[in-house]
């Protein structure tokens, strides 16, 4: 497993430090990639971090590939997203788990949709007030940590 993580998701990365990507940038893309990647809307995140990158000229594989890392991620909190939402918006609980929701996604995708409208809602509300947050860290955190490898490596080349 460690040795997966490190070919399909490390080495990657640090490739594109080597060929010159800022660690500013790098981190935004990750951060990016990471925080929209956990959209609590099963389908929504991959043409939302398409347009993401495209609009603001990012690096699409580098969003992506954390989109597809933090993808189990997703899974696990849409049902806290949805908590907070509801929490927010002052309405009791829903009685819903991941089994359901999946169970409801077999009847079709439109069918899953109308069912789960309000559960929709309330975990985009509560992914709205935790992401934005979420990605404001990791982007500060992982910048001073991509600057330290990136001249590691520039120091290394010559």
């Amino acid at each position: 497993m460690l040795d997966l993580l490190r070919t399909r998701i490390v080495e990657p990365l640090l490739g594109l430090l080597r060929q010159g990507t800022s660690p500013r940038e790098l981190s935004l893309c990750i951060a990016i990639g990471a925080g929209v990647g956990t959209f609590p809307v099963l389908g929504v995140s991959t043409p939302a971090l398409t347009a993401i990158a495209l609009w603001r000229r990012l690096n699409l594989v580098t969003i992506q590939l954390m989109s597809w890392v933090v993808a189990p991620i997703q899974l696990v909190l849409i049902i806290p997203f949805m908590r907070l939402g509801e929490r927010i918006v002052g309405v009791p609980p829903q009685p819903l788990t991941v089994d359901e929701g999946m169970r409801l996604l077999e009847d079709g995708v439109l069918h899953a949709i109308v069912t789960l409208w309000d559960a929709i809602v309330h975990a985009t509300i509560g992914w709205l007030l935790v992401a934005p947050i979420g990605i404001w860290l990791l982007h500060l955190s992982l910048t001073p940590l991509l600057t330290k490898l990136a001249l590691r490596f520039s120091g290394s080349s010559t």
